[in-house]
């Protein structure tokens, strides 16, 4: 997709500085900056930051859209893409477990993604990248991991550790269990012995991870943990320079993460829907008590620009606050400057929105038209080719 010649949006509500405002908003080269440009009146529509999601598994309904379905990962990811741009996502982390489950979560089909992703990317709007969603008891697996971070430039890696849940599930849900094992091609048997084989992993754990992290810090990498229980846990992962808590499990994790300034993200699903769908925490109600600095789409995209209009029109938050936990918030967390906001010199990721309907009519990512419908998609394809000519 080209360049977007220079273009100023005039006529909208613009989000800047913290605030809604009467502005215009003039984007060249792919950045925003003031310079001669063609207007484009965009009366009657919102102007928002790009969306950055940190953490979505979405995209594995592209890749397998069944268990025992999968397609062509270069063809799912483009797939991808659209769906990203049509909610507004300008950034996004596809969410790949790396873990002692093999399958799906296997080093080789974290491998595959990321080779794919590589292959994809120069055809893909908006940015995507990979997030590592590292299980704690694969020590065998760090110098594999290390290879690929670097093979692949991968930035985010996440530590989880699901083997209590696991264990927790052969002894209270066997039927569950079962069917779990069987998704993955395997007897119930076949299945606990892998989880047995890693619970004998965790004397080696605690110093595997530091080592494992302290060699990933020097390489630039960000780091969080995944559903924290407690603040001993977040303490855990803290002392190892994971600062991001995602997805905390107990008010306790995310309390104790806000104490410590670090970012604590949750999902986007469980503040439109009302709760989460695993029965953990209420983020809304996390977000009302400052507990929550930032919302990723989890597991459905469209949740993301959901998420931010039901929180205004609940009254939780006011509009250009709850769209920060989307866009500013979660790009300081991950520490990108160059994005999640509208100001002179960050790119051109932006978003029109429809504030009656709420529908997102056009996404920009990085000065190029990643989607774009209705009036909005005839205003600027419009001035697009009068502003070419």
């Amino acid at each position: 997709m080209p360049m977007l010649p220079p273009l100023r949006l005039t006529g909208a509500r613009i989000l800047r500085d913290g605030d809604l405002c009467d502005d215009a908003l003039t984007l060249a080269d792919g950045i925003i900056h003031e310079c001669p440009a063609r207007e484009i009146d965009l009366s009657g529509y919102l102007v928002l930051p790009g969306i950055v999601d940190l953490h979505g598994d979405g995209f594995e309904r592209h890749l397998s859209p069944r268990p025992a379905a999968p397609f062509d990962k270069a063809r799912a990811l483009r797939s991808v893409a659209a769906e990203l741009a049509a909610n507004g996502v300008t950034t996004a982390w596809l969410a790949q477990s790396w873990s002692w489950e093999g399958g799906f979560r296997s080093a080789d089909a974290t491998e595959a993604l990321l080779a794919a992703l590589e292959h994809a990317r120069p055809g893909l709007l908006p940015d995507i990248r990979v997030q590592i969603r590292l299980e704690t008891h694969v020590p065998d697996e760090h110098a594999h991991l290390l290879r690929a971070v670097a093979r692949y430039g991968v930035d985010y890696v996440v530590f989880n550790n699901h083997l209590p849940e696991a264990q927790q599930m052969v002894q209270d849900h066997p039927q569950r269990f079962a069917q779990w094992a069987a998704q993955q091609g395997r007897s119930p048997q076949e299945l606990l012995t892998i989880i047995e084989k890693a619970g004998q992993m965790d004397e080696r754990v605690p110093q595997a991870l530091a080592s494992l992290a302290m060699t990933l810090a020097a390489q630039g990498v960000a780091m969080g943990s995944h559903d924290d229980c407690d603040a001993t846990t977040r303490g855990r992962f803290r002392s190892i320079g994971a600062p991001i808590c995602e997805f905390p499990t107990t008010a306790e994790a995310a309390r104790n993460a806000i104490a410590a300034g670090e970012p604590v993200l949750m999902g986007a699903p469980n503040v439109v829907r009302g709760g989460s769908q695993s029965g953990n925490i209420a983020a809304e109600g996390l977000i009302a008590d400052g507990l929550c600095t930032a919302l990723v789409s989890d597991y459905y995209y469209p949740a993301l620009p959901q998420a931010a209009f039901a929180l205004a029109d609940r009254g939780t938050l006011p509009l250009a606050q709850a769209w920060d936990l989307l866009s500013g918030a979660p790009a300081r967390a991950i520490g990108l400057s160059d994005r999640g906001g509208l100001e002179p010199g960050q790119r051109a990721d932006l978003v029109v929105v429809d504030p009656d309907t709420h529908a997102i009519e056009a996404t920009i990512t990085g000065g190029r038209l990643a989607y774009a419908h209705g009036a909005v998609a005839r205003r600027l394809m419009g001035g697009a080719a009068m502003a070419a000519q």
